[in-house]
């Protein structure tokens, strides 16, 4: 195949020569670089390059043209590439029109006129979203992993919404819906009452394997390598991430250990609009990504798909234990196990988890649905942030909410967005009460709350986004919580002004220190805790700092 196309569009021959030399001189190994003088000869180079299936990875456009602008261009090229890094070169003056285009294009970043030198203002930003696509473009390419499953099996929606979560390569095949997955089935003697079958890329196959099953078999699972650290990071959330990439880049042994994946209840975000530097947004996913690359770069470990089961005090050692029987070390913890979505009480539910109705939503649900109704029950960002994302696909999106707007609790960034989107509907004060069908969801019963009257609607897909519970079930009555589980930390560990009785040391407890000395928590996992992504990086910057000073002391 040959390497993959960097289009540029702009009227000026001059400017278009020079950005076209520029791009050669950084990319001309790797990518082919192509050139237009108009939107509407591009938009015909994109269409010839889509009936020859050539790759594209860029699209960079200049914003004032005659006849169609940047903009407009960038706007219906995403119809036929729609996984191209798409980049807006704009003057000064029309940083709003680029602003904007974000919306409206989808554009993933603007660059301002004049862009010299390249190895300040052009390279770093391009080297950024070429790697995002190459990200992508090796997950969909993958030949390696191969998972047969069925779109309602919820162990196959499990194995591969893990693998899509810690950004494993794979190929799906569905049973009934494709040939080569019944062919594979039976040379393997699987059977289809024991799906997923993962065949890893040596060939070796798993028959109905959990998560962890083939996280061992792909050798994603990992051993700590030291006997002692100066700090382990309990959870792999953004609050864990930021202190890992913190305490690493200080000088403390640091490792992580992460049940799931890399990114937390944030990492399966379609998108994060306001965290700051990322004007255009980023996805949970590619955050994640980067953080994990950035703390990894400094010398921080990462233990993934490691359960942690408990805490003890040993001396000056806080030691965790996992829940395989593996003990680490550290003279300080970091708590930031994050929250987890809160189960929908609603008859048929349960039942129905993982065969139509999902707690959060990946990239791969997005596809699953296209052209299907798709309900959402949540008010709250993620619940929006998912709405926007699976109006791009689905038929149509319909958030219920039980309050009598959205105003209450998602940014008001989001409830725009939604506004604008023709096949995104908002429901307010209603309430599911049911849910039924036979081997997936085929049907939802809504209730209004101000007239109790009951509707029983047609669905295939529900995605539920509810609130979150602390993930605290493990700890010890030692580190002390709120009535719902959420971790009290520094002055909310006062009672009238007055520490706990068995508080062991003459100091107060620093800001994010927990009832037990040298044990930290940052993130949605504390009591009173803003719960934004941005707030739980700075929590974990900040509890770095704070292990420096207790460490200090030891």
């Amino acid at each position: 195949m040959p390497p993959p196309i960097l289009l540029t569009v702009d009227d000026d021959p001059e400017v278009s020569r020079s950005l076209a030399r520029d791009l050669r001189q950084k990319y001309g190994e790797e990518y082919r670089i192509r050139r237009a003088e108009s939107g509407s000869a591009a938009l015909d180079a994109i269409k010839e390059l889509k009936l020859r299936d050539e790759q594209v990875a860029l699209l960079l456009a200049d914003h004032r043209m005659p006849e169609m602008t940047g903009v407009e261009f960038l706007e219906q090229a995403r119809h036929f590439y729609p996984k191209a890094r798409r980049v807006l070169l704009t003057a000064y003056a029309d940083t709003d029109a680029a602003i904007a285009a974000i919306n409206r294009a989808d554009v993933h970043y603007y660059l301002l006129k004049p862009w010299d030198p390249p190895e300040e203002k052009l390279y770093p930003v391009l080297d950024d979203l070429l790697e995002d696509w190459k990200t992508y473009d090796r997950i969909k390419s993958a030949e390696g992993v191969r998972i047969v499953g069925h779109r309602w099996s919820a162990p196959s929606h499990a194995v591969k919404d893990f693998l899509i979560r810690n950004q494993v390569p794979f190929t799906w095949l569905e049973i009934e819906r494709e040939a080569e997955a019944d062919r594979l089935l039976a040379a393997h003697g699987a059977d289809a009452e024991h799906l997923p079958l993962v065949i890893t890329e040596s060939g070796d196959a798993l028959q109905g394997p959990s998560p962890v099953d083939v996280a061992d078999a792909l050798g994603l699972s990992s051993r700590p390598s030291l006997p002692f650290y100066d700090l382990i990071v309990i959870g792999g959330g953004p609050a864990g991430l930021g202190a890992a990439v913190y305490g690493a880049s200080e000088g403390l042994r640091t490792v992580l250990v992460e049940r799931e994946a890399i990114g937390g209840q944030a990492g399966q975000s379609s998108r994060i609009e306001n965290y700051l530097g990322f004007p255009s947004g980023i996805a949970g996913g590619d955050l994640a990504r980067r953080a994990d690359t950035q703390a990894r770069r400094f010398g921080a470990e990462m233990l993934l798909t490691s359960e942690v089961a408990g805490l003890e005090v040993c001396g000056s050692a806080r030691v965790v234990r996992l829940a395989n029987g593996e003990e680490l070390s550290a003279s300080a913890v970091l708590l930031t196990t994050g929250v987890a979505y809160r189960r929908l009480d609603a008859p048929g539910v349960e039942e129905l988890t993982g065969a139509g109705v999902y707690y959060g939503a990946t990239t791969a649900d997005a596809q699953a649905c296209q052209n299907e109704d798709v309900y959402i029950v949540g008010g709250a960002n993620s619940a929006g942030q998912a709405a926007v994302y699976l109006s791009r696909t689905a038929r149509s999106v319909t958030i219920l909410v039980r309050g009598p707007n959205l105003e209450r609790s998602m940014s008001h960034y989001l409830i725009q967005q939604i506004e604008g989107l023709p096949n995104v509907h908002v429901r307010a004060n209603s309430e599911l009460v049911g849910a039924g069908g036979e081997g997936h969801l085929q049907w939802l019963r809504i209730a209004d709350r101000t007239t109790r009257a009951e509707e029983e609607v047609d669905a295939g897909w529900l995605f539920v986004f509810i609130g979150a519970a602390p993930c605290t079930d493990w700890l010890s009555k030692d580190v002390m919580r709120d009535e719902n589980g959420f971790v009290l930390t520094g002055p909310d560990l006062l009672v009238d002004g007055a520490l706990p009785a068995d508080w062991p040391r003459e100091r107060q407890p620093y800001f994010l220190e927990t009832s037990v000395p040298g044990v930290f928590a940052a993130g949605d996992v504390r009591n009173q805790s803003v719960k934004r992504v941005a707030s739980a990086v700075g929590e974990g910057a900040m509890a770095v700092t704070l292990v420096h000073r207790y460490l200090e002391l030891l």
